[in-house]
């Protein structure tokens, strides 16, 4: 991980002292971003976002999912994890947290756009930065890149309705047009422009082009991540400024799913017999969440300045720490996975 990866956390903070000191000093700057849109599109967080979500994409290869087989058992818990048991377990958290037991700390009016956004959070599992995590702790490379091409395949087909199945149980109104446009703009599109992209690297110039593009493309979509979170901020400053404690509230429910799940992907993985190897990712998989798209699908869904959107922030915010967190807990608890059972 490069450095300015390691300290992304702390970019992520610079953003909201910036966002929030802009939104007040520039009021009528962040308006005008506002009302750049068209058909409930905001056209500069659109380009910032696919400036986000296409370089991620870029590094999957989708051939690989012919190695599914080999890994069958770890990529079975994984998708176990993944879209049937993190989704439904970040509403109930959210429900658990923010709509009960913080509800008298947070604004009223917000409630549901929170729970919102933490059910998008947790809908789109990680495309990207599992990469950096499975390298970490040295898992399995073909079953990382097989995982995760297999639950971008996946996302294409499952977002929106888990998305609208979530939001309908906790009594949120669904806007399933704007819902299913996201999935066209912010899933199905990069996907296969990333893909055309990528084939036209390999057969240009191989391996080695690739690796050159993703190295001078990087940057910027780390850039785009961060413009993409002073906007945020800089209209939700007001409110932040207001209620302090939003954000650490926030963090709570997303801190409890992504241990909850990388702890049950990992015993799962350990009591049906996955190498460690496996076992390690399937980990980081199961709990890390493709903010990116999150933080895309909340904008459209609820607005710049909706609670949904902070709360899908929030998640960027505490992603990096965490998961190395996990990476060094599932390293140090290696000698105990592999110490047969019973002993």
């Amino acid at each position: 991980m490069g450095t300015f990866e390691r300290y992304l956390s702390v970019w992520v903070a610079l953003c909201i002292v910036a966002g929030i000191a802009l939104g007040h000093l520039m009021p009528g700057l962040f308006q005008a971003i506002a009302a750049a849109d068209v058909a409930k599109v905001n056209l500069p967080v659109a380009v910032l976002i696919w400036l986000m979500i296409v370089p991620m994409l870029l590094k999957i290869d989708f051939g690989a999912l012919h190695q599914v087989t080999k890994h069958w058992r770890g990529i079975g818990v994984t998708l176990f994890i993944n879209w049937a048991v993190k989704p439904f377990s970040m509403a109930l958290l959210g429900w658990l947290f923010v709509a009960t037991l913080f509800r008298g700390l947070l604004p009223a009016d917000q409630i549901d756009s929170y729970i919102a956004g933490l059910i998008l959070l947790a809908a789109a599992p990680c495309t990207a930065m599992v990469f950096v995590w499975s390298n970490l702790c040295g898992g399995e490379p073909h079953y990382t890149l097989s995982q995760v091409a297999l639950n971008d395949l996946i996302m294409v087909f499952a977002f929106a309705p888990l998305v609208g199945l979530l939001l309908g149980v906790a009594s949120i109104t669904v806007p399933w047009d704007t819902l299913l446009l996201s999935v066209v703009l912010y899933i199905a599109i990069p996907v296969v422009a990333a893909q055309l992209w990528r084939r036209r690297l390999l057969a240009s110039g191989g391996e080695a082009a690739l690796k050159r593009s993703l190295d001078a493309i990087q940057p910027v979509s780390l850039a785009a991540l961060l413009t993409t979170l002073v906007l945020l901020f800089g209209f939700q400053g007001e409110r932040i400024l207001a209620q302090p404690l939003v954000i650490l509230l926030l963090a709570v429910p997303i801190l409890a799913q992504v241990y909850l799940n990388a702890g049950l992907a990992y015993w799962l993985s350990r009591r049906f017999g996955v190498a460690w190897c496996v076992a390690a990712p399937a980990a980081l998989i199961g709990a890390s969440n493709f903010f990116e798209l999150a933080v895309a699908a909340a904008i459209s869904l609820f607005g710049l300045g909706s609670g949904a959107a902070l709360a899908t922030v929030v998640g960027v915010l505490v992603e990096v720490p965490v998961m190395l967190s996990i990476v060094r807990i599932v390293k140090a608890t290696k000698p105990w996975y592999e110490r047969p059972r019973g002993t």
